[in-house]
């Protein structure tokens, strides 16, 4: 017996079979296009994530063609949307959560009157689902008014699978359209804002059953017709799920695109700064603090692109300059940060360049700039003390070099979460359960992953590292 997870990323779609034992047997891996036609639009070709889809499934089925798979689960990008037709047809590209196109749309939420705020649990951002809709509804008429649903990537994905839609309550608490405490859309913000209530699928829990595979989907991808399909989770709470978190208070890092730092929590209880976020967690019983950082494994990939480097060069720079790269200091912010940093910059920048630095100089800083953001964004979460070990775990920390500057410049001890693709994981986990395998989340715990190593801070080189930080501040804090 085996169990099918598909974890639909911003640029990549990853597909994983899990034993019932909790064993990974095979997974595979598909890079699509993220595009930009227009400054600060993040757009992608929801036809590009299908074919991917289809290769990736086909890839591992092929690893392992002796697998009885049971059941199939989701996990995807959080935020944007997706509009679809009546037949699950996209009316224009997807919109995703780096995109910014609609923060004139956020002055419409400030005149929000009530507990809004504290309903809707999250700070606003232009790249959510709501203001996105707003957006599209004032400069995309026809294109709004030819939707039938306004999908979460995932959610669009599990269309094409079963032809139902649905949305599952961690992804729903990512749109600025749902009542997180209530676990229900905010019927009033939605009326408020002037969209079409009928936009919004039915909410059911992530481990539920939303579907089965339909014989079109099947023929494609090689599985046969029927097979359960659970709801699935937004990928920051499978990976969750799928890393064996499920006890509250623990802190864990994880790092890709993007880097979220998540704390379980037993009861509502959202940031009143509104700094940082506050979602359902997949498990169908919790709530996750997680303070979120756009400019990670993103912007890493964008310098080394630009430089032409490798990833086996742009680590190796971890060891081969020294902290605070001789004076050059990166602001990684690329695109919008989080409200986590108050300053508004109008772009990442290299400071302080001189004619001594050389490309790895480059390289280094970069890291360093963004883990300088991780710890900037640690330091923001609610209930993350000062001196706790972090668990990390996600493809973007998988290099020794890097690991070890991570823990030197958080200045904490760092568990090594035994597994690189936490959420297809955790949407393998949320099938086994849909298919009765394991009777609820917390049942996941006797097959979650181990601990593989702790990487320990070097003293001195925290040290110097704390003074980089300081220096960063300086710019990071303030308007440039």
């Amino acid at each position: 017996m085996a169990f099918l997870g598909i974890d639909l990323g911003t640029s990549s779609v990853k597909a994983l079979v899990l034993d019932e034992q909790g064993q990974t047997l095979g997974t595979s891996k598909r890079d699509y296009e993220v595009r930009s036609p227009h400054s600060g639009w993040a757009e992608s070709d929801p036809a590009d994530w299908w074919r991917a889809t289809v290769e990736a499934v086909r890839e591992v089925r092929e690893q392992v063609p002796q697998a009885n798979i049971r059941a199939l689960g989701l996990s995807g990008q959080m935020h944007g949307v997706v509009p679809t037709d009546q037949q699950g047809r996209p009316v224009r590209a997807a919109m995703l959560w780096a995109d910014t196109r609609a923060e004139d749309e956020l002055y419409r939420y400030f005149q929000l009157g009530g507990d809004t705020s504290r309903r809707l649990a999250n700070p606003l951002l232009p790249g959510m689902a709501g203001p996105l809709l707003c957006w599209l509804a004032r400069h995309e008429g026809a294109s709004y008014q030819a939707a039938r649903w306004a999908l979460q990537p995932k959610d669009w994905l599990r269309w094409q699978l079963t032809g139902q839609a649905a949305a599952d309550p961690s992804d729903a608490s990512g749109t600025l359209l749902y009542d997180v405490a209530h676990n229900r859309w905010d019927e009033e913000v939605i009326a408020s804002l002037g969209l079409r209530r009928e936009l919004f699928p039915a909410i059911i829990p992530a481990a539920t059953q939303a579907g089965v595979l339909t014989q079109q989907a099947a023929g494609e991808l090689g599985l046969p017709a029927g097979l359960p399909i659970a709801t699935g989770a937004a990928d920051t709470a499978a990976a969750a799920l799928g890393t064996g978190l499920l006890s509250p208070g623990v802190v864990q890092l994880t790092l890709g695109t993007g880097a979220q730092i998540i704390q379980l929590r037993n009861r509502f209880q959202s940031d009143e700064s509104l700094r940082t976020h506050l979602y359902r967690a997949a498990d169908g019983a919790n709530w996750y603090s997680m303070a979120a950082v756009q400019n990670a494994g993103l912007v890493l990939d964008w310098v080394r692109q630009t430089l032409n480097a490798s990833w086996d060069e742009t680590y190796a720079s971890a060891e081969s300059v020294p902290p605070g790269s001789e004076g050059l200091i990166f602001l990684p912010d690329l695109t919008r940060e989080r409200p986590h940093q108050p300053a508004n910059h109008h772009g990442g920048a290299f400071l302080h360049l001189r004619l001594h630095h050389k490309r790895p100089h480059l390289l280094h800083a970069a890291l360093e700039g963004v883990a300088f953001g991780v710890r900037l964004a640690l330091e923001a979460l609610p209930g993350a003390r000062e001196g706790d070990g972090l668990r990390l775990a996600g493809g973007g920390s998988v290099h020794p070099a890097w690991r070890q500057m991570l823990a030197d410049i958080l200045n904490r001890e760092l568990q090594l979460v035994d597994t690189s693709s936490a959420s297809a994981r955790g949407a393998a986990l949320l099938a086994g359960i849909a298919a009765g395998h394991w009777p609820d989340a917390q049942a996941t715990a006797a097959v979650a992953p181990g601990i593989e190593t702790s990487i320990i801070p070097q003293q001195e080189q925290a040290r110097a590292y704390q003074e980089s930080y300081q220096q960063f501040l300086k710019h990071a804090l303030t308007n440039l």
